[in-house]
């Protein structure tokens, strides 16, 4: 018992010995961050939407055979120039010029008794006539007469017939001379698909593919919202439907143009009549010029490229632009930091436009007296108190992609 009560007076005084001990120094609060604030540029560019797409050519023809036989000659190297009635292959022709010659003498055998039958009629019609021959003798070659013609004309059709497939015998450059390929007439030629040996089937075979070259077809899908805005600012006489304009012009850059400079210009050819249920969208087309004999050059396009297409929608408007960076993503939803006239900092949900040469529209949610973090966003929070340093917008933009000088942002500075 004594020994129990000696352990326990022990620790009573360790524990004494512990509560004497100096308290440990109050953290000292931390300091007040400094952040980059700026003003949006106040400006009024033009209305557009942005879209990707993809090109294809005007016109597309598979080369098929028109009749079956052996290929012997290929007449074209891979990837050529071609314009129309070239010729392209050469299919077997002896059997066809068989037949075309069977058929011409079959005219001729018909068209020699057609002369023959109409002496005979002549001469019957005299004697008939006199009353020397019976009427029943002319009427049998009346007939035969009626018949041979009705001969005649089925042999100069297989004639011709013949003369068609042979003709087909020689494959050449299909004859698309027609809206919006008027006046064209060269196509680039793909490889051949069939070699000299081997049989082709009439209507079956493909043998290879043309496709046009200049102009050329660009598809783009139009999400709902924007066909909708489009729609309200035509009924509202703000723009003008496609019908009631000239042209409208559209602006298409390729995967490479990373600057977003949009440096081909084309124009709207057509717009689809319904709007695809799955994907919200409605399909569009622009056409742009493709020059492909500038010596030394290729042709800029080429189908199936992946571009981007401008679309100008209406006349310009008043935007509010920043920078790229002051601009926060949280569970999809975009927003900005902003500083009140207290230091403190606010939340804003924005909602985005468009890029202007290196800033980002806001369409929602700013105002132009805002003063909008471009810098440290990841040492503020909403209501918590910083130190700001104010910047100019324009100069967050770069040399190359910026506004021009003259623009001042919303206060004037």
């Amino acid at each position: 018992m004594k020994r129990y009560t000696g352990h326990l007076l022990y620790l009573a005084g360790l524990v004494g010995l512990a509560g004497c001990e100096p308290a440990l120094p109050t953290p000292a609060p931390p300091a007040t961050p400094k952040v980059s604030v700026s003003r949006p540029v106040a400006d009024k560019l033009p209305d557009y939407a942005e879209f990707t797409g993809r090109t294809d050519a005007v016109s597309t023809v598979e080369v098929r055979a028109r009749v079956t036989g052996y290929l012997v000659k290929v007449l074209f190297k891979d990837g050529d120039i071609v314009k129309q009635n070239d010729p392209l292959y050469e299919i077997d022709p002896r059997l066809f010029q068989d037949d075309l010659d069977r058929a011409k003498g079959e005219v001729e055998r018909c068209d020699a008794r057609k002369k023959l039958l109409k002496i005979q009629v002549d001469r019957y019609s005299g004697l008939v006539a006199k009353g020397v021959n019976p009427q029943e003798q002319l009427d049998e070659l009346l007939g035969q007469q009626a018949e041979n013609i009705g001969s005649l004309k089925s042999v100069e059709a297989q004639a011709a017939h013949a003369a068609l497939n042979l003709g087909f015998t020689r494959v050449t450059v299909p004859i698309t001379d027609t809206p919006p390929l008027t006046g064209q007439s060269e196509f680039r030629i793909d490889r051949t698909l069939v070699t000299p040996g081997n049989l082709v089937t009439a209507d079956t075979t493909v043998m290879t593919k043309l496709v046009s070259i200049d102009p050329m077809y660009a598809y783009f899908d139009v999400d709902e919202p924007t066909m909708l805005r489009v729609q309200k600012m035509i009924r509202e006489g703000i723009i003008q439907s496609r019908s009631g304009q000239k042209k409208v012009d559209v602006l298409m850059g390729l995967a490479d143009d990373v600057e977003r400079k949009f440096p081909l210009r084309g124009t709207l050819d057509f717009v689809s009549s319904t709007l695809d249920p799955q994907t919200g969208t409605i399909s569009v087309r622009g056409v742009f010029p493709n020059p492909y004999k500038v010596p030394g050059q290729p042709p800029v396009l080429t189908p199936g490229l992946f571009v981007r297409v401008r679309l100008h929608i209406g006349p310009p408007r008043p935007l509010l632009l920043i920078t790229e960076r002051a601009i926060g993503t949280d569970q999809g939803q975009k927003f900005v930091y902003v500083v009140d006239e207290g230091n403190k900092v606010g939340y804003r949900s924005v909602r985005l436009g468009q890029m202007h040469r290196g800033l980002q529209a806001i369409e929602e949610g700013l105002r132009p007296e805002d003063r909008v973090v471009v810098n440290g966003l990841q040492r503020v929070r909403p209501g918590l108190e910083v130190q700001p340093d104010e910047v100019n917008m324009l100069s967050l933009a770069g040399p190359e992609e910026g506004l021009p000088p003259r623009r001042k942002d919303a206060k004037g500075k």
